[in-house]
């Protein structure tokens, strides 16, 4: 799991600097596509003029075919946004579901159907003892047979140690299933956190340039209030994405964690009756 993760949070950091690289590119771009777009504006303001018979409805066609894709308007606001608090973010949505998506992978492993395992572990006790017991449970993945083998390996010493034994061994496992969600909550709370400090520092520099101005302007203003909201936006689908991976891990653990609790009462009382049986 940890080279999964590893894996993961490398694939997404060389997307990340692919996608810097080329927003840069296309900033350098920006002004040759200008002049270029003014060039072609001319041409066809003459071709219109030239043409006033054609059909509006294709008109609106052509104008929305030449409209900009989500890929583009993406990176548009990405650049927009500022790259010095869009990357923190983006950082913290690739690390966070680089987490998620190796929790979910080790919680849906870690997922064992214990009315089977309980049938396979009493059919051994009563064909094979102990030991045949144990083996079931070691070709067994998951955290619950991790649990009934440390039960059955210390069958010999008492029901009671069987017991405690358990217990001990599920708050173990329990540690290991809740592994790294803290560090999820941290991306949930700070990608808005980092988006809303964008903000704020955006609207810092707007009203810099309305000083400067000496004239309040209603371009001037909707356009650094739009572009101080875009981190603000960015941060909050982020948080939204990662709570969802978030609730789901907790409640699968929840379930697992019961399906521990109800499969140990189980094993005890087969060991009981498994021990009343000699």
């Amino acid at each position: 799991m940890k080279k999964l993760f590893a894996l993961i949070a490398v694939f997404g950091m060389l997307s990340f600097g692919a996608s810097v690289v080329a927003f840069a590119q296309e900033q350098d771009t920006t002004q040759a596509a200008t002049e270029q777009a003014a060039t072609d504006s001319v041409t066809q303001a003459q071709a219109q003029s030239s043409d006033l018979t054609a059909d509006p409805v294709e008109q609106a066609a052509a104008k929305a075919e030449s409209g900009k894709s989500l890929h583009s308007m993406l990176k548009q606001y990405f650049i927009q946004g500022g790259p010095s608090f869009m990357a923190f973010v983006l950082i913290a949505l690739i690390l966070g579901l680089a987490l998620a998506i190796e929790r979910v992978l080790y919680l849906n492993l870690a997922t064992t159907n214990t009315k089977k395992l309980l049938a396979n572990v009493e059919e051994a006790l009563d064909n094979g003892g102990v030991e045949a017991a144990k083996e079931v449970c070691r070709n067994t993945r998951g955290p619950v047979a991790s649990i009934f083998y440390q039960g059955l390996d210390r069958f010999d010493e008492g029901i009671d140690v069987v017991e405690k034994s358990i217990v001990s061994y599920g708050g173990v496992q329990a540690g290991l299933l809740e592994k790294g969600l803290s560090w999820i909550a941290l991306f949930i709370a700070l990608a808005p956190m980092l988006g809303f400090m964008g903000t704020v520092i955006g609207m810092i520099s707007a009203f810099d340039a309305i000083q400067v101005a000496g004239d309040i302007s209603p371009s001037l203003v909707a356009g650094g209030i739009k572009v101080a909201l875009i981190t603000t936006v960015t941060g909050l689908i982020v948080a939204i994405i990662l709570q969802i991976f978030y609730n789901y891990c907790v409640a699968k653990i929840d379930s697992i964690i019961n399906s521990m609790e109800d499969a140990s009462i189980s094993l005890l009382d087969l060991l009981v009756k498994h021990n009343l049986k000699k």
